[in-house]
């Protein structure tokens, strides 16, 4: 079963650490949308301004077109009439709000692609994330390559000015290489 197949709106999450292709996968759809001339519109918080103010961007430099809006109610506010499909990238910076909607949009007919982190830097789910991935019709969980030790990375390391960090630390944190790299479970590191 694919995702057009279930013929009407449901949810898909792509998840997993940083450094997993997520952006990147959700780029690889939009793409697909355009092909296949889908009505669409994409959105990212726009808190995330690390290479780009107005699209989503890959840590490859692949990119998509998209609004940059501060809540889910932002959201609600551009929403097209006539969309089948909303995307929206770094769903964790999001407010709760945004899981109504999302619902919403999805009872109504659309077909809503999320893609975010699932854990924070000391492995602790985002809770917008873990509710959104219970919900959704369709799940891809990807993977990075640790940085330690090269197996399959799940977690996203936190590192500042090269230190681990402690658990105490803030939870949001915008950043790219300079400050996380992908690490497996048992490389993962977190200051208690």
């Amino acid at each position: 079963m694919g995702y057009d197949d279930l013929g009407g709106g449901h949810i898909e999450v792509i998840t997993g650490p940083m450094f997993a292709g997520k952006s990147e996968e959700l780029i690889r759809r939009i793409n697909r949308l355009k092909y296949a001339k889908k009505k669409f519109m994409v959105f990212k918080p726009s808190i995330d301004d690390r290479y780009s103010k107005s699209e989503v961007v890959s840590h490859r430099n692949s990119r998509a077109n998209s609004f940059a809006v501060k809540n889910s109610s932002e959201i609600r506010s551009l929403l097209k009439d006539d969309l089948e499909v909303v995307c929206i990238d770094e769903v964790q910076f999001f407010d709760e709000g945004i899981v109504d909607l999302i619902d919403e949009l999805a009872n109504k007919g659309l077909r809503v692609i999320v893609a975010g982190l699932d854990t924070d830097f000391s492995g602790k789910p985002f809770m917008i994330t873990a509710i959104l991935l219970a919900k959704a019709e369709f799940v891809t969980k990807l993977t990075a390559i640790c940085a330690r030790c090269g197996k399959e990375a799940t977690m996203t390391q936190r590192l500042i000015n090269g230190q681990i960090p402690s658990v105490n630390d803030q939870v949001i944190l915008v950043g790219a290489s300079e400050s996380y790299e992908p690490r497996c479970r048992h490389c993962h590191e977190v200051k208690k």
